[in-house]
């Protein structure tokens, strides 16, 4: 069963900037369409941030323009960079397939505040 683990979340002030990685105990980034979803406290969770199989990437509005997302194959990792953060993008994150089929990791913290 692949492990799916998030990390790289903390606390950033408005404007500020994180990025988020995940790391997959398998090669699987190159052959699944992969996600980064977050959870908002009290809502449900939602996918922000695709990237496919060939490459190519796809983002809600409230995200494009600031957020970044990446893999590097070798590594097995995914990463999420995040730019001109605001309070709205305080959530829990996680990533998995964008048709999840993985169990869904612990997830990272991230808190934008002043």
């Amino acid at each position: 069963q692949v492990q799916l683990v998030e990390s790289g979340g903390g606390l950033v002030q408005p404007g500020g900037s994180l990025r988020l990685s995940c790391a997959a105990s398998e090669t699987i980034f190159s052959i699944n369409d992969m996600g980064w979803y977050r959870q908002a406290p009290g809502k449900q969770r939602d996918l922000v941030a695709v990237i496919s199989k060939s490459g190519s990437t796809n983002y809600v509005d409230s995200v494009k323009g600031r957020f970044i997302i990446s893999r590097d194959n070798a590594k097995s990792t995914m990463y999420l960079q995040m730019n001109s953060l605001k309070p709205e993008d305080t959530a829990v994150y996680y990533c998995n397939g964008i048709v999840p089929k993985w169990a869904w990791g612990q997830g990272t913290q991230v808190t934008v505040s002043s």
